[in-house]
């Protein structure tokens, strides 16, 4: 979760989908973990009015409210 706000606080108007965000947004520094650990951070974020996720096509989006 920390490492999704750093990366929006430094970069506001990102968006990226869920495999997005793993892959770029967050330095795994070596193996990264399960894409899972990033979609609860995403969850829960959200849950917390953080950031909000929207729905493009089959895409699930997500950025900074």
């Amino acid at each position: 979760m920390n490492a999704i706000q750093n990366f929006l606080a430094s970069r506001p108007d990102s968006a990226d989908t869920l495999e997005g965000i793993h892959n770029w947004w967050i330095d795994w520094s070596g193996m990264p973990e399960s894409i899972i650990i990033t979609e609860q951070a995403l969850h829960q974020l959200k849950e917390q009015g953080v950031i909000r996720s929207v729905v493009i096509g089959n895409r699930e989006i997500w950025r900074r409210v």
